[in-house]
């Protein structure tokens, strides 16, 4: 199945390096691939088990998604997820 989550701080390719890499990590999630415009991540899974260890992973990693709260910690968080994908 294909999902599609819109996530909160993503701002630029630094973001999406890091979800990609962060989110393709997970053994039964595949194709994750990122919007930076429209701030959408799109993958695909096997269950709804998976589909939620993204959205834990997104939390995780400072990019919850638009039906969370955006605390100072998920921005900070961000922040420091944007400049590792920066780096690589």
């Amino acid at each position: 199945m294909k999902a599609t989550l819109v996530v909160q701080n993503l701002k630029c390719g630094g973001c999406a390096k890091t979800i990609i890499s962060k989110v393709s990590e997970l053994d039964s999630v595949s194709n994750v691939s990122v919007d930076v415009e429209t701030s959408s991540v799109s993958f695909e899974y096997q269950d709804l088990d998976d589909a939620l260890l993204v959205k834990e992973k997104l939390l995780k990693i400072g990019y919850p998604s638009v039906d969370m709260e955006n605390s100072k910690m998920a921005q900070f968080k961000s922040y420091v997820s944007c400049a590792t994908g920066k780096m690589k």
